[in-house]
């Protein structure tokens, strides 16, 4: 994803949501992938059957812990790989979500002085 240097100016607001929009469609396809990883996981190493390992790998990815009971020890193995990768994908997705409010808040803050007037508060002229 691309952010616009300092100095440069804020981007419109429609262009803005167009950014937030695409972050939420990203972290939304990460989970996705990361769901079908856990769902496929446990249906096959653990034997559930696919509701039972889409509610067994939905609890871990959300950090919400197992519910059935692994029976073997491979799916054991799988699930403690599993929790450690959810982990992982709740952070990176976090920050995914997370990077286009606070990019806009720090540029806002941080942007030359002569693109301040655009969307911002008046400067003064002592300001300068």
């Amino acid at each position: 994803m691309h952010f616009e240097h300092y100095s440069q100016p804020l981007l419109s607001r429609h262009q803005w949501w167009h950014r937030v929009m695409g972050s939420i469609w990203l972290a939304l396809g990460i989970v996705a992938v990361a769901l079908c990883i856990g769902i496929f996981g446990y249906h096959e190493l653990g034997n559930l059957p696919w509701i039972d390992a889409t509610l067994e790998a939905s609890m871990i990815l959300g950090g919400m812990g197992p519910v059935a009971v692994m029976g073997n020890d491979e799916v054991k193995l799988f699930a403690s790989g599993y929790a450690l990768f959810s982990g992982l994908i709740l952070l990176s997705t976090m920050g995914i979500l997370l990077a286009p409010w606070l990019h806009r808040m720090m540029h806002y803050f941080y942007m030359d002085r002569r693109h301040a007037n655009r969307g911002g508060p008046k400067r003064r002229a002592s300001d300068k």
